[in-house]
């Protein structure tokens, strides 16, 4: 039997797309059939108060939601691609990334970062310069497949050990309120993107697509995406792979990464 599988590993699902991005396919023989997963991620352009964005929203009953940073040889993936490629190599396809928080010039994480139940890097709780340090910040986590978004002291308080967590800052929403700090008259106007996550444990990631500020981002995640708790991921570099959009951003390189990935059904 012939499998069909995406060079790129990660495929857009419409042959407009694939003549616009140019993916090549390679037919292998498996001496099995193979099909993609069903994406259980739906991702979109969305308007509010005069900005526009960019909304992802994962069921992650559906989808295994993870934290990257680093492959099995410890070198930091940088990208989408090589993650991509990793993934391939466990039998998973990416189906959707945005870099998962801040780094240093070396790519390594600032501030909390747990990769398979491993602690690479430790909880930040003082304070400093840069939005990181605009407290309060936060932490995004997976345990037990269920994504969370908490303030980072909360986060302290619980005793939890992720399977996989990053920590970023500032928070966006805080348990229903927006960031004390924002400001909505400020004039400090920067791509942005966040990760949030509704009642109903579904996961939203949104990148914007013109510059906005931090109160209006906030207010995108507390009214229109109704979560409760919403954590800022980055400014400039922010980036994002959704084949579903024909999108795979490489403009910066970039450390942690939040991936959502299907397993590959080979029958």
């Amino acid at each position: 039997m012939l499998c069909l599988v995406p060079h790129h590993l990660g495929a857009p699902r419409s042959r407009q797309g694939l003549r616009n991005a140019g993916f090549l396919y390679l037919l292998v023989f498996f001496g099995i059939s193979c099909a993609h997963p069903a994406v259980a991620a739906k991702c979109g352009p969305i308007a509010e108060q005069g900005a526009r964005y960019v909304a992802c929203e994962v069921d992650p009953a559906k989808s295994a939601v993870r934290v990257h940073h680093s492959d099995p040889n410890g070198r930091p993936f940088g990208g989408f691609d090589s993650l991509a490629r990793q993934l391939w190599a466990e039998r998973r396809v990416l189906t959707l990334a945005m870099n998962g928080g801040m780094y240093h010039r070396d790519l390594s994480p600032v501030g909390l970062l747990i990769e398979n139940g491993e602690e690479r890097s430790k909880l930040i709780i003082r304070g400093g310069w840069g939005n990181f340090h605009l407290l309060p910040n936060g932490v995004f986590l997976v345990k037990d497949g269920r994504p969370q978004v908490m303030e980072t002291r909360a986060f302290q308080r619980s005793g939890l050990q992720p399977d996989f967590a990053t920590q970023s800052g500032p928070m966006l929403v805080i348990d229903g309120k927006i960031h004390p700090r924002f400001l909505p008259d400020s004039d400090s106007f920067k791509i942005r993107n966040g990760v949030g996550v509704d009642a109903d444990g579904h996961l939203h990631l949104v990148i914007s697509r013109v510059p906005v500020r931090f109160y209006d981002f906030a207010l995108l995640f507390r009214d229109r995406l109704k979560t409760k708790n919403a954590l800022y991921l980055d400014g400039t570099i922010s980036s994002l792979y959704s084949p579903e959009l024909d999108r795979r951003d490489r403009l910066f390189p970039i450390g942690p990464i939040i991936s959502v990935s299907e397993i590959v059904p080979f029958r």
